[in-house]
């Protein structure tokens, strides 16, 4: 008999009323204090006197651009709404017509980010995904490192069609995740194998921080620095990411688990339990499913088309955009589980919003005024070591983000546009700032969606937590501009 899969923890709730029950209170959506904080930084900024060289349009552009990203970090709303209240008060005020404030729902890259949002979806619906995860689990599982990086390579197996690493990894991961803590806490000695379970977590995390940073579809903000770059006149293909990522993303992944594994306390380093949790699990989910066995097919299109694309002349879009169709005209994947795909509409709004004003921002000669200030004071030399400094304050900053999102929106741009003003080698400089805005989120409990997930099981101490993951953050540094510059520099990006 075939069983459901199970439901993924971030899976929607049953429709629920809009009103709240009577005697109950209503939970606020808006945060006054912080919109009021969010307008102020706005207002501020209008109101200062327009430095010379800068149009006035453009400098009030800015103003409302800033805003965005202080209530993007602030979030006084929803991400969406922030940016929707945001094109508003660009309209009303004048400063873009409407046609200029829509434009960013064009672009081609916010529509690969929708499609990729779908497809990911269709993982968890089906249980492909984790039926991947037990597979790994039943042939690595015998001993806590194979258990670690079985966790591991159902990320890597999935993050090239799962742009929110929440979804990957609090969808799929963290259930398997969970689900195997509780069989090894009812096993002999259970403290020690609580020990195991908190390894487990921390490893599975720092799996996704370096996942992350592999594809361009492996995060949603990956496409907006890729866009972003773009408008400086860097092009980075979906295949280009890749393979820049790929020697030193796998260097990361089995030296991170293992390091993570000498230096984590545990008595006991076996779980002889765990491969036959996984073939009991997968005994009761049965064989694969039509759908599943279609989104298989739809995923080896995807990376087939999207690694041979360039040749073929067809777009990343175009590929991405056509999976999710065949997924939708088999079945696969129901139109209704779209439109429940919240995060997906959400995305949509922010992305096109702040594509949108970059653009503008860059056409009304901001960034090259901000570019040429910026990089006639900061001097003279060679362009490395001024690289160097830029790019590790760029990842430290992060200790003051709780989003990805938030923190490439926010510095990205301004980091880049600096690198590229003392000299450093275009390509070069998107590719490491972008592979950092992943990386970066190593350091905290709080650096991306899945952290508060994860540290939320209990299994590891804070202060185990910020010391190994201040660690990770310089091996993982060491790694990808050490070995990674090399790997760069035989692929001719530098």
């Amino acid at each position: 008999m075939r069983v459901s899969p199970p439901e993924s923890s971030v899976s929607a709730k049953p429709t629920e009323s809009l009103m709240p029950s009577r005697g109950e209170p209503a939970v606020p959506t808006v945060r006054t204090g912080r919109l009021v904080a969010t307008a102020l930084v706005g207002l501020g900024l209008w109101f200062l006197p327009v430095p010379v060289g800068v149009e006035p349009g453009a400098w009030k552009l800015l103003a409302i651009f800033v805003a965005t990203i202080a209530g993007i970090i602030l979030r006084p709303l929803p991400t969406g709404a922030v940016a929707l209240v945001a094109t508003g008060v660009a309209v009303l005020s004048r400063t873009l017509t409407i046609e200029e404030a829509t434009a960013g729902f064009g672009v081609p890259i916010v529509w690969l980010v929708m499609a990729a949002f779908f497809i990911s979806t269709t993982f968890i619906h089906t249980g492909l995904g984790i039926r991947i995860a037990y597979h790994f689990m039943r042939v690595l599982g015998k001993h806590t490192l194979g258990l670690g990086y079985g966790l591991v390579a159902t990320d890597l197996v999935l993050a090239p069609v799962i742009p929110s690493n929440t979804a990957r990894a609090g969808g799929v991961v963290f259930p398997i995740l969970q689900s195997l803590s509780a069989s090894l806490r009812a096993g002999a000695l259970p403290d020690t194998r609580e020990d195991i379970a908190g390894f487990l977590t921390f490893t599975a995390y720092q799996g996704t921080c370096v996942t992350s940073a592999m594809f361009l579809t492996a995060m949603v903000a990956n496409p907006l620095a890729v866009e972003l770059a773009a408008q400086q006149g860097v092009e980075i293909t979906w295949t280009g990411w890749a393979l820049a990522a790929s020697l030193p993303g796998l260097v990361s992944l089995v030296v991170v688990p293992l390091l993570i594994w000498s230096l984590y306390p545990m008595e006991a380093r076996e779980t002889p339990e765990a491969p036959e949790l996984a073939r009991k699990r997968l005994r009761e989910m049965g064989p694969m499913a039509r759908n599943e066995w279609i989104l298989v097919c739809v995923f080896v299109l995807l990376l087939g088309l999207w690694i041979f694309g360039s040749t073929l002349g067809i777009a990343t879009t175009t590929t991405a955009v056509v999976g999710v169709g065949v997924l939708l005209a088999t079945g696969a994947l129901p139109w209704e589980k779209v439109l429940r795909e919240k995060s997906a509409w959400d995305t949509l709004i922010w992305f096109a919003v702040l594509v949108m004003m970059a653009s503008q921002l860059g056409e009304r000669g901001m960034v090259d005024w901000f570019s040429e200030h910026v990089a006639s004071a900061i001097g003279g030399g060679h362009w490395l070591p001024t690289f160097l400094a830029l790019s590790i304050i760029y990842f430290y900053s992060h200790y003051f983000f709780a989003s990805n999102t938030a923190h490439v929106s926010a510095m990205y741009a301004p980091f880049l546009v600096v690198s590229l003003g003392v000299g450093t080698p275009p390509l070069f400089a998107a590719l490491t700032l972008g592979f950092f805005s992943n990386l970066f989120a190593s350091m905290t409990h709080y650096g991306t969606a899945p952290a508060p997930i994860f540290f939320g099981s209990g299994s590891v101490e804070i202060g185990t937590w910020w010391k190994l993951g201040a660690l990770i953050s310089v091996v993982n540094i060491a790694i990808w501009l050490g070995l990674g510059s090399l790997w760069w520099k035989a692929l001719g990006i530098w």
